[in-house]
């Protein structure tokens, strides 16, 4: 009896204090404190351990402090720069470029050019070329990096760089590229002469989860090559087959082969991460400004959990704003914060025409759950819902009035937003942006369109099923 008692009494105030804890924590929002606060105390013990394992994001106070010595170290911009007049961008898109400039401290940059790629493997094709043209260096940070036919295509064309003599750092992220970094092909790739470097490597798991957040993610995919080309989209290194998914398959990404002064904005965020990680101080080569290669105005952001807070959902909502007549969206991941959700109705509301494009089918089940319970409160605000049918699709962008656009490794989702390190552009160019317009049209093409009608006929069940999961989005 007296045992029993003692437990309830320690477990009692452990409870209390774990409450306490989530309450306080800084740079929640409040429904994500009330959603911890009820797993705390609905789950005994367990929802006390889900909170100190997932609840915070922290990911160790040793890789904090290298990560800001080192980001210190990296100039934001170099010492020569030329300055872009503010008049050259329309007064609608400034709060877009400048919420996005306070992240990394970047500026808005003209003289870039951009080509969409066709596809996944065009995408691959290319980057292989210009690694086996390259001549100083090549660095390349992948969540995901697998051991398919892509992958070995760009890992072959880095040690064929490698033995050239051409400087090659290549970065994965311990979770994503799991299966890479424990292969035989990793070990090659270092033997070749290429520096290779893990991300919140999970080799001894079980003291990574004591001291720092086990699912803290680098989702960012960074291509720099000879300073002046970069790839940047939602593609990992992988076949559109991606087979760890198979069913889900082809995987549809957006890629764009970019040109230009903005290389140097992605070459600074690979910087700040490999410096970080493979503890490598390449700061020195941030001292030259690529030339300028096209028109297109630019602005690149890394942002995560220490670096940019809350700037991946304020970047999406400033471009919303800056909508008049049009504003289509891909997204395979749709778990917003309220306030992004609430600016899609908004934005929809004032007559802009909102169009969003969802999978079909999402290799989560629980994410598309939470996904779909978003549906009704869309579409009862305006925006038409499309869910696109032949494969999942992973693209990431975001498309307003045909003039601008963001694209890159972050989805709408809480990871995104909170949790994961992802990189993204922010282009104003007619031409390019008009491309990725068009990707965006041949998307609709192969989907199907929700209506109004379709969601107010879904059985209690499926209602239930999607809204019970959302409550817990600020968990997901």
């Amino acid at each position: 009896m007296f045992g029993a008692i003692f437990y309830w009494t320690i477990h009692t105030v452990l409870q209390i204090l774990t409450v306490i804890r989530a309450i306080t924590r800084e740079g929640r929002e409040p429904a994500s404190r009330i959603a911890w606060v009820v797993v705390i105390l609905v789950l005994p013990i367990v929802g006390m351990l889900l909170y100190y394992l997932f609840g915070e994001v922290n990911i160790g106070q040793k890789t904090v402090r290298r990560m800001k010595e080192n980001i210190a170290r990296l100039p934001s911009h170099p010492a020569v720069v030329s300055e872009l007049s503010p008049s050259v961008i329309p007064q609608v898109l400034r709060p877009v470029f400048d919420r996005i400039a306070v992240v990394n401290e970047f500026q808005a940059l003209a003289g870039n050019s951009a080509e969409l790629m066709a596809d996944s493997d065009s995408a691959i094709d290319r980057m292989v070329a210009d690694i086996d043209a390259a001549t100083e260096h090549v660095h390349l940070l992948f969540y995901i990096w697998l051991t398919d036919e892509n992958g070995l295509k760009v890992l072959e064309a880095v040690k064929r760089a490698a033995a050239r003599g051409v400087t090659c750092r290549c970065l994965i992220d311990g979770l994503g590229s799991r299966k890479m970094a424990r292969s035989d092909h990793w070990r090659d790739l270092a033997a070749s002469g290429a520096k290779t470097a893990i991300t919140f490597d999970l080799t001894f798991l079980l003291w990574h989860m004591i001291f720092s957040r086990a699912d803290v993610r680098n989702h960012r995919k960074i291509a720099v090559i000879d300073f002046e080309t970069t790839y940047c989209g939602s593609q990992n290194c992988a076949d559109p087959a991606f087979l760890p998914k198979a069913k889900f398959a082809p995987w549809v990404d957006v890629v764009a082969r970019v040109q230009g002064p903005i290389a140097w904005q992605m070459q600074w965020i690979f910087a700040s991460d490999w410096m970080t990680h493979a503890e490598e101080d390449i700061s020195d080569l941030m001292q030259e400004m690529p030339k300028a290669k096209g028109d297109m105005i630019a602005i690149t952001s890394g942002t995560g959990p220490t670096q940019g807070v809350q700037a991946v959902p304020d970047m999406f909502q400033m471009l919303l704003t800056s909508a008049f007549e049009e504003l289509v969206v891909t997204t395979p991941y749709y778990v917003p914060n309220e306030a992004l959700h609430q600016q899609l109705c908004s934005t929809a509301r004032r007559g802009v025409a909102v169009t969003m494009i969802f999978p079909a089918r999402n290799d989560s089940g629980i994410v598309g759950r939470a996904s779909r319970s978003y549906y009704l409160s869309l579409l009862e605000a305006g925006v038409r819902i499309f869910e696109y049918k032949p494969g999942l699709l992973h693209a990431k962008t975001m498309v307003a009035d045909r003039r601008s656009a963001i694209f890159g490794s972050a989805n709408m989702d809480r990871r995104s937003f909170d949790i994961n390190y992802e990189n993204n552009m922010f282009v104003m160019d007619e031409l390019f942006v008009g491309a990725m317009r068009q990707r965006q049209e041949t998307y609709l093409q192969d989907s199907n369109e929700v209506t109004l009608h379709d969601v107010q006929g879904w059985s209690l069940g499926k209602r239930l099923s999607n809204n019970l999961v959302a409550m817990m989005g600020p968990l997901l």
